[in-house]
């Protein structure tokens, strides 16, 4: 990597940090909580004309699946974006991505392998000029479920055009070509992130992406009941980037 690069990319990283200090992130389990995320993505969805066929509201069976973990994040306490992320095993197969590539997805399972699906990704059109850094944080909790169930890959069903991202930010190798999905009417490919092999070099280059233990805890663990109020988590990347902690431990 050049000195050029290096400094970028430092700054970029910089900036990531300093829009974390005003997230919030929300285990979405009221029913007020999930219609505010069903407007929203139907709202970017929408803008982006990527609504899927014949939809008129988006909420889906697979988003109270009990291995199904859908979030809210939330910039000065307003809900900006979401994304919904499922712990995908040979006994617990029911994701996006297996609907989309059902062959591909199960081949992989039926060999033992384990994964973190995203899905449902929104971010309210009104918001990204204002913070492009958004799909960043908006990932951020498919990472920490990576490392929290330990799982071998994290999945990306992704638009064409999208791909580079994937592989220049998380190191995302190519599972399916470009393939028309019935259920959009458009193209999607699929794509996977070695969880393991990529970890080391994806939080040097990006400390956002670095959580303590007991933050992954409160994102991914038993939840209180329904009459209590919704969880709120608070980021802590700058925490875990600290030299002496124990993210940084594991990267020396």
């Amino acid at each position: 990597m050049s000195v050029v690069q290096s400094f970028s990319d430092k700054s970029f990283s910089e900036k990531l940090l300093s829009a974390l200090d005003h997230i919030e992130y929300r285990r979405i389990e009221g029913h007020e909580d999930f219609e505010d995320v069903a407007r929203l993505r139907y709202k970017a969805y929408k803008a982006q004309n990527v609504l899927p066929v014949g939809a008129s509201h988006l909420l889906d069976e697979i988003d109270f699946v009990p291995h199904a973990y859908v979030f809210g994040i939330y910039y000065y306490e307003e809900l900006i974006s979401t994304v919904r992320v499922h712990h995908v095993t040979s006994e617990h197969r029911t994701c996006q991505s297996v609907g989309v590539f059902p062959d591909a997805v199960n081949e992989l399972l039926d060999s033992g392998l384990t994964f973190i699906d995203p899905a449902r990704f929104a971010v309210d059109p009104d918001i990204v000029g204002e913070l492009p850094t958004i799909p960043y944080i908006t990932l951020r909790p498919s990472i920490m479920a990576a490392i929290h169930f330990d799982t071998d890959r994290v999945l990306q069903h992704i638009r064409p055009p999208h791909a580079a991202f994937y592989k220049r930010i998380f190191l995302a190798d190519t599972l399916v070509p470009p393939t028309i999905a019935p259920i959009y009417g458009f193209e999607l490919t699929l794509l996977a992130s070695r969880v393991r092999e990529v970890r080391p070099q994806l939080m040097r280059r990006f400390p956002l992406f670095q959580s303590e233990a007991y933050e992954r805890r409160l994102m991914f663990g038993e939840q209180p009941t329904m009459l209590s109020p919704p969880l709120t988590v608070l980021p802590t990347a700058r925490f875990a980037s600290r030299p002496n902690s124990p993210e940084m431990a594991f990267l020396r």
